[in-house]
């Protein structure tokens, strides 16, 4: 079950938390593995310790270095690894950073840095890996591909400390769903997951006590509970499973249903433009006085 014998993955964010975990569990599947991390000391240190643990039980490992959201370091990234280990077959966009501040406290820099390295880091990358299946599936060679995105429930729920993030979170899922129906004729398999797990990320702020690891027991937030699920999605088994969004994380695999229309009302006056009073008269027996709006009722904060 889940052998990735002689496939190659690459996994951005890689040095630690969410990323490390998936990388070890690709290597553990058998894949050789790509660890992607920024250029700083700190991080190029963390992404050669994971290279050095994959190695140590056995795998392959290398670290490429550079900012997942830069052209150049991204065709770096899928370039060394077809140079080292001849092909790409998984590809793991983890790699983010948050700058929270409400709207009206935001500036430009923390807008455009978050929605930069998520979705922009996710397109570049997306970008390369989708272009080389699709020229070795003319190319007659034979393809295995499986593209795994980072979202978060920041998403769903509009987390009002974080309309950067929720942003580029939302447009990850739909560029990822975009993907999925582009590239399902190749048969290769695009999903997005959204994990809840502590981090960097949730260390830091209001969500440390809340992700805060358990004196005893079961640890939900451990980043090694959402690992397993990457590794499934990119197994042999899952090449049926595409277009797909979950929530992961303790022992939970949420599968979310996707948007939909609802509950829909015609113009009683008949096939003409509504009028103020129309509407008001229409819509007031859904907006009625029981009615409350639609804000977050999300008891754990999002990753």
């Amino acid at each position: 079950m889940g052998d990735l014998t002689g496939k190659v993955a690459i996994v951005t964010g890689a040095g630690r938390g969410l990323g490390r975990e998936e990388a070890l569990q690709l290597a553990r599947q058998g894949a050789r593995v790509v660890i992607n991390d920024i250029n700083l000391p700190a991080a190029e240190a963390a992404a050669q310790a994971t290279v050095e643990e994959i190695r140590g039980f056995g795998g392959e490992a290398i670290a490429v270095f550079g900012d997942c959201a830069d052209t150049g370091d991204s065709e770096k990234l899928f370039s060394t690894a077809l140079d080292t280990f001849g092909n790409v077959n998984i590809l793991v966009n983890n790699a983010g950073f948050c700058r929270d501040k409400t709207i009206f406290s935001m500036s430009d820099e923390e807008f455009d840095s978050v929605v930069r390295v998520h979705l922009r880091g996710h397109f570049v990358n997306m970008r390369n890996a989708t272009k080389l299946w699709r020229e070795q599936a003319k190319g007659g060679q034979p393809i295995y591909g499986r593209l795994i995105s980072t979202s978060s429930e920041a998403m769903i729920f509009g987390s009002a400390g974080q309309p950067n993030y929720a942003a580029a979170k939302a447009g990850i899922t739909a560029m990822t769903m975009g993907a999925a129906q582009l590239m399902i004729k190749y048969g290769i398999t695009c999903n997005v997951i959204m994990p809840r797990a502590r981090t960097d990320m949730t260390n830091q702020g209001p969500t440390a006590a809340l992700f805060k690891a358990p004196d005893n027991g079961f640890d939900a937030f451990n980043p090694e509970n959402v690992a397993p699920l990457v590794g499934y999605l990119a197994s042999p088994e899952a090449g049926h499973i595409a277009g797909e969004v979950f929530v992961v994380w303790g022992s939970r695999v949420n599968i979310l249903q996707r948007p939909r229309l609802d509950v829909f009302y015609d113009n009683p006056e008949g096939a003409r433009k509504w009028t103020l009073d129309g509407l008001h008269n229409t819509l007031s027996d859904y907006f009625n006085a029981e009615h409350t709006p639609v804000l977050d009722g999300f008891s754990v904060p999002p990753q």
